[in-house]
This record gives C-alpha cells, sequence and structure tokens, in this order.
C-alpha cells in the first residue's frame, strides 16, 4: 500500500518543451461548427481552462486565424495539415501561414497517401464517382526532409504504424511521432494506436526514450490512458469524445475533461501509484485467444507478437 493523495498533481507533462496540466489533448477533427454554432471557440476555450494542448485541423469551421485568436495568454496551440505534393513544390505560403497564427507545431498526416474507401459515406453519398482526392501522395521520408528546412516550426508525422517507421523518423530527426491510424477510416483493419505500442515495447523499446510518442484512436476510457502511458507514449489525444460535448460548447468540453481527469487518476490511485509518471510496461499485458477448448472448457492464450518478417 502506498500514498496517493498527490496523485492529482502528478498529471502534468511536457510535449516538445511546453508544459501542460494534463496528459491528453484535443485531437483535430473537422468542422467543429457541426455540433454548436461557436465552432472551434470551445475547444480552445476548455484546452485554456484545463492546461490541455489543442491541435487545430486542417478543415475546421472557423478560419484558423479567428481560432488562433481565441487563446489565451501563453496558450500554446497547433496545427494539423494533409498535403498533397504531386506537384513537387513545396507549401511554403500554408506553413507562413501557419507560423503567422501563432502555432506552435505542425502535425502532418502521413498515413492517408492514396484515397480511402469510407464505406457510410459512400451509401450516403448521391454521386458515388466524386472520390474525397482521387489522386495518390507522395509522401516519403525524403520530402518529409525537404519539408523541414521549409518551416520554423516542429513537423510531426502522424500515422506511424511500424517500428521501422520509428527508427527512420529519429535517424530524419523527427522532434516527435505520432500513432494513428485515422480513426480507421485510411485502412480498415489497421492497428490501433495501442497495438502499434505494445509491438514498439515488444521489439524496440528505447523508442520511447529517444522520441516522444504520442497516441490517438480507440481511447474510450481512462484505463486505455493508462495502458498507452504505462507502454511510454507521452500524451494522447481525443477527438470524437471532445466533439460529442461540443454539443454544449465549453461547458461540454470542460465537463469531458474533469471526467477524463477522474478516470485517469481513481484507476491510477487503485493501481497503487503514488503518481501517474510511476506506471510503466508492468501494468499491461496485451494477450489475445488463440482458440477456446470446449471439451475443457478452457481458453489458450498468446501474449507475444509474431516474430517480425525478415526482409528480403
Amino acid at each position: 500500500m502506498v500514498n496517493i493523495i498527490g496523485i492529482d498533481a502528478s498529471l502534468k507533462t511536457s510535449i516538445l518543451g511546453h508544459g501542460f496540466d494534463v496528459p491528453f489533448f484535443i485531437n483535430p477533427f473537422a468542422s467543429a461548427g457541426i455540433t454548436n454554432e461557436t465552432a472551434e471557440r470551445g475547444l480552445v476555450n476548455a484546452a485554456a481552462a484545463h492546461g490541455a494542448l489543442y491541435i487545430s485541423s486542417q478543415t475546421t469551421t472557423l478560419p484558423m486565424k479567428k481560432i488562433s485568436s481565441f487563446r489565451s495568454k501563453n496558450q500554446v496551440l497547433w496545427e494539423q495539415v494533409s498535403l498533397s505534393n504531386l506537384d513537387d513544390e513545396l507549401p511554403r505560403d500554408m506553413f507562413k501561414s501557419i507560423e503567422a497564427a501563432g502555432m506552435k507545431a505542425i502535425v502532418l498526416t502521413v498515413d492517408s497517401a492514396g484515397d480511402r474507401t469510407a464505406y457510410r459515406p459512400l451509401r450516403r453519398r448521391k454521386d458515388t464517382s466524386i472520390s474525397r482526392d482521387p489522386r495518390y501522395t507522395l509522401m516519403t521520408w525524403d520530402y518529409y526532409t525537404e519539408l523541414q528546412p521549409a518551416t520554423s516550426l516542429p513537423i510531426i508525422p502522424k500515422g506511424i504504424h511500424t517500428v521501422e517507421d520509428a527508427r527512420k523518423a529519429i535517424e530524419v530527426g523527427a522532434p516527435a511521432i505520432f500513432l494513428s491510424n485515422h480513426g480507421g477510416r485510411s485502412l480498415d483493419g489497421s492497428p490501433s494506436a495501442l497495438e502499434v505500442a505494445w509491438e514498439f515495447h515488444q521489439r524496440d523499446p528505447s523508442v520511447f526514450e529517444e522520441i516522444e510518442v504520442y497516441a490517438d484512436g480507440g481511447v474510450r476510457y481512462g484505463t486505455d490512458f493508462l495502458k498507452l502511458l504505462a507502454l511510454g507514449v507521452r500524451a494522447v489525444g481525443l477527438g470524437r469524445s471532445f466533439m460529442y460535448a461540443n454539443l454544449y460548447s465549453t461547458a461540454g468540453i470542460s465537463q469531458a475533461m474533469s471526467l477524463l481527469t477522474n478516470e485517469i487518476t481513481s484507476p491510477g490511485a487503485n493501481l497503487g501509484l503514488a503518481s501517474i509518471k510511476d506506471i510503466n510496461a508492468t501494468y499491461v499485458s496485451l494477450c489475445y485467444e488463440l482458440y477456446y477448448d470446449i471439451l475443457t472448457n478452457s481458453s489458450s492464450w498468446n501474449c507475444q507478437l509474431p516474430p517480425a518478417i525478415a526482409k528480403q
């Protein structure tokens, strides 16, 4: 038994050198105006009230400059972008506008190089010949290294799925990496952030020591956060939860953040953690059922990843 009285204060963390009161953040999502007429204003205000990071989407309801104008003093906002670089032109003007708006980092989506097959939108779409973007993009590590000198802001690749790509990000000097499967909307069946983080832990745990790692996707409860933090993830993002909460603008998002904070600290206390920072991979066991034997009424479990496939 340990003294867990100070566990609430242990949620503070740093993300790219900026201090935050909580290890979670508001993920980029499009068109907050769908849920509330105040659009992104409630997201910015609630993030400020709780000392959390807000990452603005490239496809927000309000213009980026307007969103930036809602910031409180010293509040940190980031901007998410998706790029199509088929014309080989670096997006210098876009980056300059992001810098001018006072954003502190650029989150670059890298897991949507091709068009996606989104079944529900296709069923709703009157003209099924219309695609989100029928072209491919040339999102390569060479292109990423060309982007870095084009801005003074750190560029964080979002959509890392493999240890190999994490290693490559470290090699080219990325400031951080973002584990994400784009909500499963880019590639159905792609692994969740938790599965990717578990793979990192099994095959190359030093990644978490060499670069800051963020994650999103599949997070519904505070215990989901704790699993990711235990494996070495620095901070975790949510989009859908806060979009729903935005029905009540700042008050709704603030309430969601309070609930989430409690859902992290209460299980942490029940685990016997004096500090959330004390959690580590020994608290996590990721297993899957190999088969169920109906004759013996027993299951066979595997808690190890399959061996890595050797490169040809």
